[in-house]
């Protein structure tokens, strides 16, 4: 096909694909699926060869936030019989954490519920930032408290923290349609502070919210723009008890051609397959591989995931391994940039954030087209729900933080 024969050529170059070429991966058949995977992981193989990166998330505290975002568990007025509970003390989180490093994860993600941390929660997040790292060497420790003043990222960069995700989780467009209690500005703010600190940026999206095709290219063209090193594509878990529940607008077919279309934007990105994939991807997750390199293991934050030792199986029995704690998950391009994502790179590559500008769904935060061909774009249509909800796939977590059991990890 032209269309693959060209975004594999870009991606290879690091060049970016006009919106009409990314429009059109979204609206391939399912006879072409496995096509646009094949090329896909031809730009994946190239900048991160067959290693998966495995993260584990540790939620520091739960519930009880004064957001509104719809698709989140624990928002304001959700009635999600999720786990509530406040801030983990450090010993606690480093204990949640030790488990999922004990399974092969090299970076651990500290999550908390609300609108955005106080100066004693930055203290709070340093002390346990500081148990995790002197309890694990090499381990590299995200940050995801939401909206950040001005100050707070140095603080945690001082802290020991290597990298904060704030994603930005739909376009600007339909952003107040999802969340009225702050703005994609505010996010978008958030994640330049990130970069300005030195840290390295996270941030990705929500699909299956009900947002159109060109929502999705929307949001990860402004994602390429702003350069995170790291973009999570969270699948939407419709809770009951939250205004989404009943937006079951995915099949395993659109998250991959979705991940493929994000592979070949961002293509030298640490593309990680966050909340959702089980829900979704279901039996053909081992293909998402051919397209993301990263994942969590085990649980998300309100959510039960796949077993640790069931994603570990799934890595090695598609062909992958798990990246060493003493391997660089960027190519060298981005690895030399001083951990602040890649910059601007000459000759097409990710692009500069000029001009840029809460909370966490599971993973990080919050249609397809009847008859476009591959090699063209088609009018939007509504997304094609798939053939019954799998409410049975949707399973609150009732172990590892905040709890007395184990983890599933």
């Amino acid at each position: 096909m032209d269309l693959l024969n060209t975004l594999v050529d870009k991606g290879l170059r690091r060049e970016l694909p006009t919106r009409e070429e990314a429009l059109a991966v979204l609206a391939t058949s399912d006879d072409d699926l496995l096509d646009v995977v094949a090329a896909a992981g031809k730009v994946r193989r190239k900048w991160f060869g067959r290693r998966v990166k495995l993260n584990y998330l540790v939620n520091l505290k739960s519930g009880l936030c004064p957001e509104d975002c719809s698709y989140c568990s624990q928002r304001l007025g959700s009635t999600a019989g999720i786990l509530k509970y406040t801030w983990l003390k450090p010993d606690e989180a480093s204990q949640a954490a030790a488990a999922g490093l004990a399974g092969g994860a090299k970076r651990v993600c500290l999550v908390a519920s609300g609108r955005g941390p106080t100066d004693r929660d930055v203290d709070r997040v340093s002390e346990t930032i500081k148990a995790i790292k002197d309890g694990n060497e090499g381990v590299e420790v995200c940050a995801c408290l939401g909206l950040l003043s001005d100050g707070q990222a140095e603080r945690l960069r001082e802290a020991g923290a290597d990298a904060y995700n704030h994603n930005l989780n739909t376009s600007e467009s339909t952003y107040g349609e999802i969340t009225t209690t702050h703005t994609y500005a505010d996010r978008v703010d958030t994640v330049n502070k990130a970069h300005a600190a030195g840290l390295s940026a996270c941030s990705g999206l929500i699909a299956g919210m009900g947002e159109s095709d060109e929502d999705l290219v929307d949001v990860v063209y402004a994602l390429r723009e702003l350069d995170p090193d790291s973009v999570p594509v969270n699948f939407l878990i419709p809770f009951e008890g939250t205004p989404l529940a009943k937006e079951w607008n995915l099949t395993p077919q659109r998250c991959l051609r979705i991940l493929a279309m994000v592979r070949f934007v961002c293509p030298d990105v640490e593309v990680r397959i966050a909340g959702g994939r089980e829900v979704h991807l279901r039996t053909l997750q081992p293909l998402a591989l051919h397209l993301a390199n990263s994942i969590f293991l085990g649980d998300y934050l309100t959510s039960e995931g796949q077993a640790g030792k069931a994603d570990l199986e799934m890595i090695a029995d598609a062909g992958f391994e798990v990246e060493g704690a003493g391997e660089v998950t960027l190519p060298e391009h981005r690895a030399s940039a001083g951990g602040g994502g890649c910059g601007s790179h000459s000759g097409g590559g990710c692009g500069s954030h000029e001009g840029g500008g809460c909370g966490s769904h599971e993973g990080a935060g919050c249609g397809s087209h009847a008859d476009g061909g591959v090699c063209g774009t088609a009018a939007a249509e509504p997304a094609v729900p798939a053939a019954e909800p799998r409410t049975d796939l949707v399973a609150v977590r009732r172990r590892g933080a905040g709890t007395d059991l184990a983890p599933n990890a």
